[in-house]
């Protein structure tokens, strides 16, 4: 099991604010323009790999509950 990363609540309010704008991106590609629809996906592969990133400094299953809530 890894340690907790020394400033792990501010990472972990990182890993749910990144997790909101991802589903606040995907609710948006229905309404965005077919123009700007590249934009957004690359912004949520953007934020999906910095939420990878936080995940991996945590112990497993540790933002289980927040996945799947």
């Amino acid at each position: 099991m890894n340690k907790l990363p020394e400033k792990f609540p501010e990472y972990s309010l990182m890993y749910k604010i990144l997790g909101r704008k991802i589903q606040d991106l995907e609710l948006k590609m229905e309404s965005v323009h077919p123009d700007k629809i590249k934009d957004v996906q690359k912004s949520i592969k953007n934020f999906e790999t910095e939420r990878k990133k936080i995940k991996e400094m945590f112990p497993e299953n540790f933002f289980e509950n927040l996945e799947s809530g």
